[in-house]
């Protein structure tokens, strides 16, 4: 049996993986794959509890945020598609579509 604690390393581990990608990388698809890490670490830490604590709250927030990330990869992956056809690239330094 595994205890709690290396869940929760784990978890810790993956998100920091995430943060470093998201705050270092220029490219939007290694950005959305590492808020996509990030959103794996957190159900992580939701399954551990909701084991840890014999209650299915875990299991329930986690389908929840599964939805939402379903959601959002097609939403996300369109955005992304349609810029890298406007503008040729992925890079978020070379996209500012909002700039008038």
């Amino acid at each position: 049996m595994v205890p709690l604690n290396h869940y929760l390393y784990l978890s810790a581990i993956l998100f920091s993986i995430g943060a470093v990608g998201v705050f270092t990388t220029r490219n939007a698809m290694i950005i959305y794959m590492c808020i996509e890490l990030m959103f794996n670490a957190v159900n992580l830490t939701f399954i551990a509890f909701s084991k840890f604590l014999n209650n299915l709250d875990g299991h329930i927030f986690t389908f929840m945020v599964m939805t939402v990330a379903a959601a959002e990869a097609a939403v996300g992956l369109a955005i992304i598609i349609s810029m890298f056809r406007n503008k040729e690239t992925v890079n978020v330094d070379e996209i500012n579509l909002m700039k008038g």
